[in-house]
Order: structure tokens, then C-alpha cells, then sequence
């Protein structure tokens, strides 16, 4: 029970007291904040019974420093946050790291996370079986890209919020022909402003495609790339340069940034658009005129669905990776702090602080952020919280209290349901790199200008769609499907 956790923690975890552990990590992405004197990062390792000598650096230039060290290999600390999460496994392969799997006996914070959290397992498990890293990681099927209606125009129109895109296509006729700002101008008005990376994303699903991983796997555990399922990707080109043609998606989609999106807001004359959920309450209900934080303007709604069930794409949640030297003078105590710091004790530390510090618990148990942590950053952010510096874990009930009620009650309804986990992450063999590094850059970049190319009509679809088809054959797609196949299959196996 929780009294016999709660004793557990206040053993000092190392054979020795006071157990010193050398780690090199980010520090925070607030330049005047330092992170070696944290102290909630001194409370996680007080309790972990360790001493962290830290060598901090500056997340900006964090890859390009740590890089040629960890290169060399000569003089690395104990535990070391990596550069990147390693998928060609150029670290690995050299045998730097300790496979903590097998400490796993003096690991039981981190074995019952793996538990819990399978496809983490999956990602992480490297191509020899081993598991070598503890990760950092983001929250995933909540406050991701998500359609927005404005509910001001859907209430003038008259109409619910569509969820098929033929009743879509319908609404932003509508707000074209129609005043819906009530300016007495009905030419102002620009039914759906997004920018073009979301196109993917808003209308992939509905014909079935993942184009935001680009490869998916369907319920088969068959591989597919997106831009080469010849009939489904044919029709959402098909579909978006019909959007085009009849200026419901304007002529300068490529260059539209999130600025000019709130300007729209902020002048009312837009109806739709998509981006990450934070944003809703944030940015564009906040900059529409006449917010007043208890109702949205800017509105979460449900996938449109068209031949396919609509879906919402989530990301992958391991954002960062921490690794333990093997050739560590200390690697027991190295073992135990990050397997203390994977404790939920850990993780309440780093995503709430402590009660009276940083949060109160109001009468029905909830915690709320004191004023303190939003008037002040700088003071919140140096105590160490959601620091990047350790294997923390995104909390979704501390994001939910730093925004709107209306907006949590949205994400639960019209987000969560909706979304489908991505293709995963996975290490890479050494073929697997090679291939993947001659070929998925120009694969890519040709999809990419095609696809804007097919949209606005540079290209036809009717005539030149096979020779596009052709082409992807010649960038060595049926290469790439292969490689991804195989990293599918091990990750399926790995969990």
C-alpha cells in the first residue's frame, strides 16, 4: 500500500551512503535559469540516497557538444542524456552503454513502467533484444492536432459541426457566399485558414492514409507508405485541389503561417482551422473578439471521416533518452537513481513539486498551481520542474490546470477518442540505416512538391499521377517498405 511505498523511498537506494554519480544533460531552455542547484532535482536524489555532480549544457547547442565526446568516448560521466534517441544505433553498436535489462532485479521502478507501457517497450528494445536506455517522454493522445470550428459561425449558419467531408465542403460554401461576420461585406470572409502542414493531417484519415508518419501499418501489421497507396492517395489529391479550384483553399495555402491565422481571428473572418490543441483556448479564442474564458470561440470538433473513419494522429512518446556508461565506477548507484527517477514519487516531483511550494489541494482533492508558478517562470522553472534534464514524464492533469475548463472537457471528447498512435520509433540495423539514409531524404522532398504540385494544379492528376507513381518505384520506395516492414515486425515482437 501507499505507507509501505512511502517507507521504501526513504531508504537510501545505494550500497554506500551518499553515493556521488557524475551526468551530463541539457539544462534548462531558460537561459537565466541553472539547473545544478535545483531543488526538486536535489530532493529526487536525496531520496535516491545519491550525490549528482552535474555538467549541464545549453540545450541549443546541446547535440553539436555532446557529439564529438561522446565520439571519442574518452572521459564520459556515469549517466549521460544522448543527443538524440540513437535509432541507428551508432552508440550502441559500440558497446558504451550498459544493457539495464540485465539489472532489471534492482530496477523495479522502470520494470513496472515498461509493464505499463508497452509500445515504449517496443521502441525502445534494441535490435539485439537489449534495453538500454530510460526515456523522457511527452504526452501523446491528448492537446495533439485537432480540427477547429468557429462555433460563432457554425451558430449563424445554422448547421451542426460537420463530420463528413461532404458537409465540410458544404460549410465553407456557405461562409464563402455568406457574410458570416456580419460586416456587410460577404468577400471578406476566408471559409478555412490552415497552414499546409496540417493538410496531412485534417483530411489524410478520411481516405484512410497516415501521411503525417508517412508509413503505417494497417490492422494486418502490413507496412504501407501513404503518398504511394495508389487509389486512397489519388483521391485525397483529388479531393484537396477541388478544395483549390473553388478557392475554399486559397491560392497562397503553401505560405499561411499561425500569425496570420490569429489575425484572422482577431478580425472574425475565418471559420476553420487546424493545429495543435493547445492552441484552441490559447491562441485563437483568446485573439477572437469577446472571449471570456468560459466558453470557446475556436472549438475542438470530432475527425471528418469520408470513405474511412476519421482519426486524429498522436506522436510518439519517447521524446529523449538517458544512457549509463558501461565502463561507470559507480554503476550501481547510477542503476538505482534513474530507476528512482522513473518512481511515480519521482515523476509527481518533477511535473507538480511540492505541496505548499508549488500546488495546493483544494476541498475535493484536486491540485491547483499556486499564482506563483505563473507570475514567476524564471523561479518556477529553476526549481527543476518538467525538467530537461531528467527522464521526466509528461503529465496530462498538469496540463489540464493551465488551461480553460472548457477546453479540458473538449480534449476528453472531441480528441482523445480519435487518436491513433503513429508509426512507432525504432533502432535501425546498419543495412537498415544505410538504406534508409541513400534514400528517404529524396523520396520525401519529391513527395512533398508534388503533393503541392497536384493540389494547386501545377501538375495534373489525371495525366501525370502514374508517372508519379513511377517515380516513388525509381526512389527505391519498395527498398524503404521493406526496411520498415522488417523494424515494424521487431517492434510487434519486442512488446
Amino acid at each position: 500500500g501507499a505507507a509501505e511505498s512511502l517507507n521504501l523511498a526513504e531508504l537510501p537506494l545505494t550500497t554506500e551512503e551518499g553515493a556521488s554519480v557524475s551526468m551530463l544533460a541539457m539544462n534548462s531552455w531558460y537561459s537565466t535559469v541553472d539547473l545544478s542547484d535545483a531543488t526538486l532535482l536535489n530532493e529526487i536524489a536525496n531520496r535516491a540516497g545519491v550525490k549528482i555532480n552535474w555538467n549541464l549544457i545549453d540545450p541549443t547547442v546541446y547535440s553539436d557538444s555532446v557529439s564529438p565526446m561522446l565520439a571519442s568516448g574518452q572521459d564520459l560521466p556515469d549517466i549521460i542524456e544522448m543527443p538524440d534517441l540513437d535509432l541507428n544505433m551508432d552508440y550502441l553498436s559500440s558497446g558504451m552503454f550498459e544493457p539495464l535489462d540485465e539489472h532489471f532485479d534492482i530496477m523495479p521502478n522502470y520494470v513496472k513502467f515498461l509493464e505499463e507501457n508497452p509500445i515504449i517497450k517496443g521502441s525502445l528494445t534494441a535490435v539485439d533484444g537489449h534495453i538500454y536506455y530510460v526515456p523522457q517522454t511527452v504526452v501523446t493522445n491528448n492537446y495533439q492536432p485537432v480540427l477547429m470550428y468557429n462555433v460563432r459561425w457554425l451558430e449563424k449558419a445554422g448547421i451542426e459541426a460537420p463530420t463528413t467531408l461532404d458537409t465540410f465542403v458544404e460549410m465553407l460554401r456557405y461562409y464563402k457566399e455568406n457574410d458570416m461576420n456580419g460586416n456587410g461585406d460577404a468577400d471578406d470572409e476566408i471559409p478555412m485558414s490552415i497552414q499546409s502542414a496540417f493538410l496531412p493531417y485534417m483530411f489524410g484519415p478520411a481516405f484512410g492514409l497516415d501521411l503525417v508518419s508517412g508509413f503505417y501499418a494497417d490492422d494486418e501489421g502490413k507496412v504501407h507508405y501513404a503518398a504511394y497507396e495508389t487509389e486512397a492517395y489519388k483521391a485525397y489529391l483529388t479531393f484537396l485541389n477541388g478544395l483549390y479550384n473553388e478557392g475554399l483553399l486559397e491560392v497562397e495555402f503553401t505560405s499561411l503561417n499561425r500569425d496570420q491565422i490569429v489575425e484572422r481571428c482577431a478580425n472574425e473572418t475565418t471559420g476553420v482551422t487546424f493545429d495543435f490543441s493547445w492552441q484552441m483556448s490559447t491562441l485563437y479564442s483568446q485573439n477572437s473578439p469577446g472571449y471570456d474564458g468560459e466558453t470557446g470561440i475556436f472549438v475542438g470538433v470530432a475527425p471528418l471521416s469520408g470513405d474511412h473513419e476519421g482519426f486524429y494522429v498522436g506522436r510518439n512518446p519517447v521524446s529523449n533518452v538517458f544512457g549509463i556508461n558501461a565502463k561507470s565506477q559507480n554503476l550501481e548507484a547510477a542503476i538505482k537513481y534513474l530507476d528512482y527517477a522513473m518512481s511515480e514519487e519521482a515523476q509527481d516531483l518533477y511535473v507538480w513539486g511540492e505541496e505548499g511550494l508549488t500546488y495546493e489541494v483544494d476541498a475535493e482533492g484536486n491540485r491547483h498551481f499556486l499564482p506563483r508558478t505563473t507570475e514567476d517562470p524564471t523561479w518556477f522553472q529553476g526549481l527543476g520542474i518538467n525538467a530537461p534534464n531528467m527522464p521526466s514524464q509528461q503529465s496530462v492533469p498538469a496540463t489540464d490546470v493551465l488551461l480553460a475548463a472548457w477546453h479540458v472537457q473538449n480534449d476528453r471528447e472531441f480528441e482523445e477518442p480519435y487518436i491513433r498512435a503513429p508509426f512507432p520509433t525504432v533502432y535501425s540495423t546498419t543495412d537498415e540505416a544505410n538504406t534508409l539514409s541513400m534514400y528517404m531524404v529524396d523520396l520525401q522532398t519529391y513527395v512533398d512538391e508534388r503533393a503541392v504540385g497536384f493540389i494547386s494544379g501545377t501538375y495534373s492528376i489525371e495525366d501525370e499521377f502514374d508517372s508519379y507513381i513511377a517515380a516513388l518505384q525509381g526512389l527505391q520506395v519498395e527498398e524503404l517498405l521493406k526496411v520498415k516492414q522488417a523494424q515494424y515486425d521487431r517492434f510487434a515482437a519486442a512488446q
